[in-house]
């Protein structure tokens, strides 16, 4: 089995790399399931069966520049597709091996929270919520 180093793990937007990334975690693949457990069962263990999939979220820590053409309010711009509740857009998970997820029935923005704390780096951990089928290769 190969292992790997997260060291150069990316996420494009557009084919565009996001500047900065100190850390990427997710998404959170996940199957929902419903009890289906009965009083007729001929044994009490709970039965389920498989209802969604769902596509979970994915957090980025980054070293915010407010002037970086993938952070800004600008078209283009983490900032930009959180105001603008922008979707139509491919976001693709590159991990080491030549491993890609693809994001392209859409990627809502949904949290951009900077930090600076005194003697740190100016940061910003930003939230991404996923809709529709991932593209796993």
């Amino acid at each position: 089995m190969a292992k790997y180093a997260a060291y150069g793990i990316a996420l494009l937007r557009d084919g565009v790399e996001i500047a900065g990334v100190t850390s990427i975690t997710g998404p959170g693949l996940s199957l929902e399931t419903v009890d289906v457990t009965s009083h007729d069962q001929t044994e009490a263990w709970e039965e389920v069966v498989a209802t969604i999939l769902r596509s979970g979220e994915i957090t980025l820590d980054i070293i915010y520049d407010p002037n970086a053409a993938t952070h800004k309010n600008l078209d283009g711009g983490l900032l930009y597709d959180l105001a603008q509740r922008t979707k139509e857009l491919t976001y693709t998970l590159v991990f080491p091996g030549a491993v890609t997820w693809t994001f392209d029935q859409g990627v809502y923005v949904t949290g951009f929270e900077p930090t600076g704390e005194i003697g740190g780096a100016l940061t910003a951990s930003v939230k991404f919520k996923l809709t529709g089928k991932p593209t796993l290769v």
